[in-house]
Formats: structure tokens, sequence, C-alpha cells
């Protein structure tokens, strides 16, 4: 017989139960955490979204940039792009102290006063921005403080690698990443640019050629002490603007330098009497309209009176000149008679025709209208042949002489990329061929033995015309005040690209002789640009072989 106790069955009911009741409470337990948890996430998400209302600042509206499409130039260099940066902000309801904050954060940011952050954090906002694009330093010192109430959120900023460079053409945007001038403008306008990721958009823009604009423009001004110039490079064909350049500039990255008066697009909205430049619009009106050939010739022996006006030349020859002596010598006199041939309503249309007459739609937007004599006489003709009396932006100026030099077609210049094939079939002719061939040959001309003869490039065979404007200071024209200009285009026996280029008052000193006139400043200004920006171009130099017949020819003819 065992001596084993046996179980006692009362025991084990209450063991089980016991078991019973303690799974019981644990389950309990379990299921209190998690709904504590879910009641404290919940309230998270509360938190997060609440105060959603216009006025409140809520959440939906931390960040107000937006990604905008990375900008590139011909050859795909990057001109503008997106990098995120830190912006500091402040939720009230978490600050402890509203003083100490203010006063803290003002310490690392001078330009945060804390009197005007501490009003606005009194506001009942939920979500204050303090300040934004901080450098990684500012940062990490706001970091540091430990304060709380205050955080950090990405946003988009733009920046600009190349800086000034291409300025006025490339544009700037606000602090909300919203265009404000130039392609950036011009990206907002057309939504479907706005392309995101790796894509962007490309202009017609040759950084090389915007550099070697640029530096030699800065250039100038510094050697003939000029408060100002510009230039444009224009592919003949095509219409793409290559470079475009108005010092001074600003740069982007610096967006207040943009609202100095100073820093305007001159070539796209200053508006000037740009002189004898003009003349090239004046022999090619009398020459397409038949008024007259090459071998023409007008009275110079004296000035022209009318009313109380008296229209001279500045170095006269006092003889009849021919037409292509008319345009090299640069005579005042003869243009003016030109222009009488013509007659007042045949000049005005012949001007109105290469869109002298009205605004240049470009991506950069309309350029500034033109200013036009309200009751337009023959007085009035007489002086616009000579380049006054009637103000233009420079980029008319030069989309007016496309035609003359590719052959007789009126092409709108585009800072995005164009074919020539595209330009040309794209545009309306104009003029006569026989006129565009023409106008080639006096510009030619004028560099081998006219006012030119300081623009010449070897082996580029560069053709043009000078024009000196007085500017009218105080309601009368300044003979101190001067504006000087050189129209170029090169090669002239197969014409690839035109270049203007424009100083505004450079003085007499010893590198231009003691003159002041656009032969000795403008002209040798665009003779070094061309050197430096053919080879960029891929023009390649001829120094030997027909160009040189041409030329021999051409003086031999005239």
């Amino acid at each position: 017989m065992s001596d084993t106790p046996k179980p006692d069955p009362a025991a084990s009911r209450a063991e089980r139960a016991y078991l019973a009741r303690g799974r019981y409470r644990f389950r309990l337990s379990c299921l209190c955490f998690a709904l504590a948890f879910i009641a404290i996430g919940a309230r998270l998400v509360t938190l997060g979204f609440a105060a959603t209302g216009p006025s409140a600042g809520g959440l939906f509206d931390i960040s107000s940039t937006v990604h905008r499409p990375d900008i590139f130039d011909r050859d795909g260099r990057l001109l503008a792009t997106d990098i995120k940066g830190a912006t500091l902000y402040a939720d009230p309801a978490r600050v402890i102290d509203i003083d100490e904050l203010a006063e803290q954060v003002a310490s690392v940011l001078p330009d945060v006063k804390a009197r005007d952050l501490r009003t606005r954090l009194k506001q009942g906002r939920r979500f204050v921005r303090i300040k934004r694009e901080l450098t990684p330093k500012q940062q990490a010192e706001i970091h540091e403080l430990g304060v709380p109430g205050l955080g950090f959120i990405d946003e988009y900023r733009r920046v600009y690698p190349i800086g000034a460079t291409a300025s006025h053409v490339v544009g700037l945007v606000d602090v909300d990443s919203k265009g404000l001038a130039g392609i950036e403008k011009f990206i907002d306008d057309n939504p479907q640019l706005a392309m995101t990721g790796k894509e962007g958009v490309t202009l017609s823009l040759d950084l090389g050629a915007q550099h070697v604009l640029r530096e030699e423009l800065g250039r100038a001004i510094a050697t003939y002490r000029a408060n100002a110039a510009a230039g444009i490079v224009i592919d003949v064909h095509s219409g793409e603007v290559v470079a475009l350049v108005s010092l001074p500039d600003y740069d982007p990255n610096r967006r207040e330098q943009a609202l100095d008066k100073e820093r305007l697009n001159r070539i796209g909205f200053g508006v000037y009497e740009m002189g004898s430049v003009f003349k090239v619009f004046t022999v090619a009106g009398v020459l397409d309209t038949g008024q007259a050939t090459l071998r023409s010739s007008y009275d110079a022996s004296g000035p022209i009176h009318y009313a109380s006006f008296t229209i001279d030349d500045f170095h006269g020859k006092r003889r009849a000149l021919s037409v292509p002596e008319v345009f090299i010598y640069s005579s005042n006199i003869g243009a003016a008679k030109m222009a009488l041939d013509m007659g007042v309503d045949r000049h005005r249309s012949f001007l109105k025709k290469l869109g002298l007459m009205s605004r240049v739609p470009t991506e950069l937007g309309e350029s500034a209208a033109p200013i036009i004599p309200p009751h337009w006489q023959k007085l009035n003709s007489m002086t616009i042949a000579f380049g006054h009396g009637l103000s233009v932006t420079p980029l008319q100026l030069a989309a007016a002489t496309l035609p003359l030099v590719n052959g007789g077609i009126a092409v709108t210049p585009t800072f995005l990329p164009r074919s020539r094939e595209g330009g040309m079939n794209s545009g309306e002719r104009v003029l006569k061929r026989n006129t565009s061939a023409a106008m080639l040959k006096l510009m030619r001309l004028n560099v081998l033995k006219g006012t030119a003869k300081r623009a010449d490039a070897e082996g580029y065979r560069v053709g043009g015309k000078t024009g000196t404007a007085e500017k009218v200071v105080g309601g009368r024209y300044s003979t101190s005040a001067l504006l000087t200009s050189f129209l170029a285009v090169f090669p002239t026996d197969a014409p690839e690209y035109i270049v203007l280029v424009m100083l505004d008052e450079p003085q007499r000193v010893a590198q231009s002789g003691n003159q002041a006139t656009a032969g000795v400043n403008a002209a040798p200004t665009a003779g070094r640009i061309i050197e430096r920006l053919a080879p960029v171009l891929g023009v390649a130099p001829k120094l030997e072989g027909d160009h040189r017949k041409f030329d021999a020819k051409l003086l031999a003819s005239y």
C-alpha cells in the first residue's frame, strides 16, 4: 500500500481559479496600455493638424516653396538650381518663455529683432516662421540653444552658381521661389516648362560667350571711364541670343541688388537715341525702295538749314558723296537727304516694317516701347535718318538689323534653342536679297576704310557701323554726355552673328586718343569681343584665301 498522498480536488480548483484571474488581469493591463498608446497617438495627430484655419498657421502651410526646374545654357552648363535650406520656425504653444526665446534667437541672428519676434509669437498662431535660408552655422547655433518651441523645416532655396554672369537673362525669384524677372518669370508664366526631377529648361545662351562679353564690357567701362555698358550677340539666321550683358548687373543670389535702378537691363528695357548706327536703316531704305543705287550720290558740300535747325557733318568732306561714302564717312547731310528722297510716309513705313516702331516680344517679356514723334514731319525724318528723334531699345535695333545681314528675313530674337532653318522658315521677308548683300559690303567697307577701322579682328571679316549720340541733359543735347555704340556683323562674306556694343558716357582718355566718339571706344571694344568670341562660337579664322580677294575687290570698287 502506497504512502503517497492523493491530490485534494478542492485545492486544484482554487489554484486554477487563481491562475485564470491572473491571466485576466494581465490581458486587461495589456489592453489598457494599448488604449493608452492609441489615445496618445490620436492626440499627437490632433495636435499636428490643429488650427488649420487661414490665420492659424497650421502645418498645411509650413513650407510654401516649390521645386523649380534647373536652367542650363545651350551646352548643358548649370545656370540655376534648387537646394534644400533650413527655415527656423516656432510653435508658441510649446514655448516656455517667449521673452527668453526672442532674446536668444536675436543673439544668434542679428537681423531678427527681439521685440518684433515677441509680438509675432503672441499673436495666437501655431506656426511662426522666423528666418529662411539659414546657414549651416546658424542652424547649429540655434540647435545648441536648446530652447523649447523652436524647430527647423527644409524648404527649397534657389541658387545661381554663376552669380551675376547671366543675371539679366536668367532673372531671379522671391523668397517664396516665385519668378520675378527673366527666364525665371517665363517659367512661371508657362507651366509646361515647369518640369521636375532631372529635367530642366535649356537656353540659347552660351556661357563661354556670355563670359567673354561681360568681361570685355567691364574692361571697357574701366578703360574709358564709362557709366555703364551693354551688349548682345545674336545668331543672324536662328535669332538665338547667345549672349546678353548689361553692366552694372546684379547677383541674383543677393536679390536686393536687383532693386537698384542703375542695374536695369539696358538692352531690352532702356530706350535711347542711338545715333549714326541708324544710318544702316536709312541706306538700306533708299536701296530697297529703289530711290538710290550704290552709284548714286548726294550733295554734302554744305549744311542743311531747315526752319531754325541746322544739320551738318561732324567731319564734313564738303563735296558730293556717293552712297558708300555717305555710309563710311557717316554723313548726316547725306543721310538726311536720303530720307527726304524716300519721303516721310515711305521712310516711316520702312522703319515700321523692320520692327523699329513696336516692342520686341521675347521670353524675357516685351521690350520697352520706342519713343516715336507724335507728329512725324520732314524734320523728324531727316534727324531720324542719322539717329536722333526716335528712341529705341538696343534689342529693337539688333533685331531690325537681322534682315539686313541674313538675306532679308525678319527673325524674332529668342532665348530658347532654335535651329537656323527654323528661324529663317519662321521669319518674314522684309528686304530684297540684293539689299542685304549691298549692306554687308558697305559694313565691311566701313571697317576697312571708314569710321570703324579699330573694330577689325584679323581673320573674321568684321563689318559694322559706328554711332555717337548726344544725350539730352536738362532738356538740351549735351556735347559732353555721349552714348556710343557699334553694330557689328561677322564674317561679312558668310554672316553668322551680329554684335551690338553700347557705352554710356565714355570719357576722353589717353587710350582713345583723348576722343570720346564710337570709333575710338565702342568699335575697338567690339573688335576685341569678336576676336575672343568667334572661337568660342566655332567660327574659324581665315587668314588666307578668297576673303582677301573679297576685301581687295571691295576696296577697288569704291
